[in-house]
């Protein structure tokens, strides 16, 4: 008895492995375009970023954007803002960050401390807290949410209330010294 396959069953066994093949190709190229339309569109992409003139935002006081629907804080602070920042002790805080760690590095690899941008959202359960020049900062200097009584400090790190962490920090870059580029 020998061990070699008649041609017949040869043949029949490629023609079963290519058509296979053929139709998971096939399959693939039909499902392809029902995969590709979950992306988002093209405005929707452009739309997910936005850039910013800070050399316009006076020290003391904050521009509120809109970047795809989301609120952000773009806050110029003052000196006393920062240094009430960074004298906050980080392990007394529900989510510890150093103010350091909430900036991201401009072009040269420094920190603009002056610079802080945040989300607009508490982290309770979604309201847009009220900031220092809106009359009510809450007990901490920095953003106060009326509708749970959230406080966030000058670094936007919660301090008080019931939301659980701390303002968010969108990805940003510098791209010069007076534009900053915020993606989310």
């Amino acid at each position: 008895m020998t061990d070699e396959m008649p041609a017949s069953d040869e043949r029949r066994n490629f023609i079963f492995v290519a058509t296979g093949a053929v139709a998971f190709g096939g399959a693939a190229m039909a499902a392809w375009p029902l995969v590709d339309q979950m992306n988002p569109a093209g405005d929707t992409r452009a739309s997910s970023s936005l850039d910013v003139d800070i050399s316009k935002i006076r020290v003391g006081s904050e521009l509120r954007v809109l970047i795809g629907g989301k609120p952000f804080f773009v806050r110029h602070r003052t000196e006393v803002e920062i240094a009430e920042a960074r004298a906050v002790n980080i392990s007394r805080l529900r989510d510890p960050e150093t103010d350091e760690e909430r900036l991201r590095p401009n072009q040269d690899g420094g920190l603009n401390p002056a610079i802080l941008i945040t989300s607009g959202v508490c982290t309770h359960l979604g309201c847009v807290p009220l900031g220092p020049n809106q009359g009510n900062v809450g007990d901490y200097g920095g953003w106060y949410c009326p509708c749970h009584g959230s406080h966030y400090d000058t670094s936007g790190r919660i301090r008080k209330g019931p939301a659980p962490l701390n303002l968010p920090v969108p990805e940003y870059i510098y791209q010069n010294g007076n534009i900053v580029t915020i993606s989310i």
